[in-house]
């Protein structure tokens, strides 16, 4: 006689409880999880103000011109986001996955796109926080100008398009190992920060290289978010090139989850 172990998607669910308590009760779990590691969040939040003090500040040529300045800081801001969602994100779902709490909350009644959203905004939150030090360096130490319209605006549309980083990290940690993980985060995060210009504007790239930068979501981010600041219209394929980038990497993450609960209890 044979026996099957029950997968977590086939137990019964609790179709009378809303999904919305469920995934404030997940999120407020992972934002504590992660308050318990203070180091973690402060190097999320150092790094990118690190290198725009280092990298952008002693170079008098871009710091003290207000168009350059503004671009420079934009696209740390950016990079700031994208190094919050894919690390932070990608190596915490790769990590839970070897543990052994892990598999118990997978035989909970919680839907998958309850529990990916509770990750994907608990990162958000605090990728978010990563843009305070680069902000305050940026107005303090370069010539960067934006109204307070610009900013509030630059901000909403940078939030929308780092969609893609946070949907991209938790996909890669449902792919990898958390060793494994580490390699693909770090080749994907300078990959996206050079090719779509958050180190050097993509004004100065070969044309190869500029047109190819139009296919990754840095680009995209950077674009728009450069456009909300100064009032100005975004492009076609930068708007569709965020559209496509959001709704992949969503279809990946969900399909990642669910090839990897079946691996474990089918």
């Amino acid at each position: 006689m044979s026996t099957t172990a029950t997968r977590p998607s086939d137990a019964p669910r609790a179709s009378t409880v809303s999904p919305l308590p469920l995934f404030v009760m997940h999120l407020r779990m992972l934002v504590i999880e992660t308050l318990r590691v203070p180091i973690a969040v402060i190097g999320t939040m150092a790094f990118p103000a690190l290198s725009l003090l280092f990298f952008v500040v002693p170079n008098r040529a871009v710091a003290d011109d207000p168009v350059l300045a503004t671009q420079a800081v934009l696209g740390l801001a950016v990079f700031a986001v994208m190094v919050s969602a894919l690390f932070n994100l990608g190596l915490t779902v790769a990590e839970n996955r070897e543990k052994p709490w892990d598999p118990y909350l997978r035989s909970l009644p919680l839907p998958a796109a309850v529990r990916i959203s509770a990750q994907v905004s608990s990162t958000a939150v605090f990728s978010f926080l990563a843009l305070v030090p680069v902000l305050v360096v940026g107005a303090l130490a370069t010539a960067a100008q934006v109204s307070a319209i610009g900013l509030l605006s630059g901000l909403v549309v940078l939030a929308v398009t780092s969609i893609p980083f946070l949907l991209l990290g938790a996909a890669i940690g449902y792919a990898f190992s958390s060793k494994a993980a580490i390699a693909v985060i770090q080749v994907g995060m300078f990959g996206f920060a050079f090719g779509g210009g958050l180190f050097f504007p993509p004004q100065f790239f070969p044309e190869w290289l500029e047109m190819l930068s139009r296919f990754f979501p840095s680009r995209h981010a950077r674009e728009l978010t450069l456009a909300a600041v100064e009032g100005t219209n975004p492009e076609l394929w930068m708007l569709a090139g965020a559209i496509i980038w959001t709704l992949g990497t969503a279809a990946l993450a969900l399909w990642l989850y669910r090839r990897d609960e079946g691996r474990r209890y089918r």
